[in-house]
């Protein structure tokens, strides 16, 4: 077997207990999530920090397993059971031979719009038919759900209205349960160790909320809509490849009642908000240009895993109790690729090249909208192109016009906002070089006495 070679920030799972451990070394669960800190400690030998109880030391990498990345999969599903639009009997033909509690959904043909819900049951198959009543799933008017999902689990646990608990789903062929994948893989968690606080925002597609997940402070993205979930699953699955400090950390997801995304809590809520509350008198040009400086960083990665964000902005950036700002929403952009309805883009954010028919959305076209986060951050959360219509935006922007330089902006730091809006993808520097460009600021902006 050869030996593991992991840098640190690589996330680990548990494969046994360490809960004796020796001075200086880690104590651990199975099951329990591990970063590494550092390595080359000696032959396998690593210092690690605990996921819920953040206490720091040494592990054997003989007792851990990478937290795999999930492959983005198309066949991926969070309902293998649901076979569309099938008949009666070829339902019955798919749940042979009978075994009891075996179950499959499909829609319903007689009914268009309404679910049927199929159960082997002592060599009979019995189809309930699901009824859609004021946006919920029925079958006897008693009990309602919010998506199939949440009704297939519901029956996993007790029978209700039906003859028996279901069982054993059939996949449909050609697709993998996610939550097999996700819990091989070390990304699934326990609904029961989760415990949900109040709202702290209403994004496009769910509600999010605070909790605590063992211990740990957490912000919860809910989705509820199955279609939309399943999505999402797609974000999620890139969100376990991208580990970086200036992103907004994924610790899982939970299936039940829709999709759960857990990520770290991000205690000062989004840049915006945070410019906008508390304004010059509270927050230096020196502490603009850190966020400006964290943000590039949390994107140089990107660039560097050519992943595209599509719809960087100043809004979807998230500021840590500690004042460290991180991208978030790095999937939400590619949850519909295939969608060119312009209406859905942020117009003021977005590349010239991208609000074309074609939309070429590139790593290039990710530099301009951080020209624009950029401006949002030196004029303090104020709206980009203030006074204009979008129409006028996308028109003059069109014809060369670019935003002025925010009140007492740095010219240099002006400078790099106009390097992001160069017409030409092909001019525009990359994160690496604005990176390069605003740490050199970074330094030479050297605090004075009392600020």
């Amino acid at each position: 077997m050869s030996t593991k070679s992991w840098v640190p920030g690589t996330q680990c799972i548990a494969k046994c207990d360490h809960a004796k451990p020796k001075a200086g070394e880690l104590s651990y669960h199975k099951g329990d999530i591990l970063t590494i800190v550092e390595a080359g400690l000696g032959k396998g030998v690593y210092l690690a920090q605990h996921n819920k109880t953040e206490e720091k030391g040494t592990v054997s990498a003989s007792c851990l397993r990478e937290r795999e990345a999930i492959r983005v999969d198309p066949s991926l599903s969070l309902m293998p059971w649901f076979h569309g639009k099938i008949s009666g009997p070829e339902a019955v033909l798919k749940l042979a031979p009978p075994e009891d509690g075996l179950f499959l959904v499909r829609e319903s043909i007689r009914h268009p719009g309404d679910y049927v819900l199929c159960v082997s049951f002592q060599k009979e198959v019995i189809h309930y038919r699901v009824i859609y009543k004021d946006s919920k799933l029925t079958i006897d008017h008693a009990q309602y759900f919010y998506n199939l999902i949440d009704m297939i689990q519901s029956y996993m646990k007790e029978k209700g209205a039906i003859a028996t608990t279901l069982q054993k789903p059939k996949q449909k062929e050609g697709t993998k349960s996610a939550a097999e994948e996700l819990s091989k893989a070390g990304w699934l968690l326990d609904i029961e160790k989760l415990t949900l606080g109040e709202s702290i925002g209403e994004g496009e597609f769910g509600a999010v909320f605070e909790g605590e997940y063992m211990g740990q402070k957490v912000a919860v993205k809910n989705i509820k809509c199955d279609v939309t979930a399943q999505a999402f699953l797609e974000e999620t699955a890139v969100m376990t490849k991208l580990q970086h400090s200036n992103l907004v950390r994924l610790l899982g997801v939970i299936l039940h009642d829709g999709l759960h995304i857990v990520t770290e809590f991000m205690a000062k809520g989004n840049l915006v908000n945070f410019l906008r509350s508390r304004g010059r008198s509270l927050i230096n040009a020196r502490q603009l240009l850190r966020f400006a400086l964290d943000v590039c960083e949390g994107m140089e990665y990107l660039e560097s895993r050519k992943f595209v964000h599509r719809d960087l902005a100043a809004r979807n950036i998230l500021v840590s109790s500690d004042n460290v700002a991180k991208v978030s929403d790095f999937g939400l952009a590619q949850v519909d690729p295939k969608s060119t309805d312009n209406a859905k883009l942020p117009v003021k954010w977005t590349a010239p090249e991208a609000l074309k028919k074609e939309q070429k959305f590139t790593t290039r076209s990710d530099v301009w909208s951080y020209g624009v986060l950029l401006w949002e951050t030196f004029s303090y959360g104020r709206q980009p192109y203030p006074k204009m219509t979008l129409k006028e935006v996308k028109e003059k922007v069109e014809k060369g016009y670019r935003m002025e330089a925010p009140e007492d902006c740095p010219p240099t730091v002006y400078a790099l906002m106009r390097s992001c809006w160069e017409n030409d993808p092909g001019k525009r520097p990359s994160f690496r070089k604005l990176r390069e460009k605003l740490e050199k600021e970074h330094r030479s902006w050297e605090p004075t006495p009392g600020s």
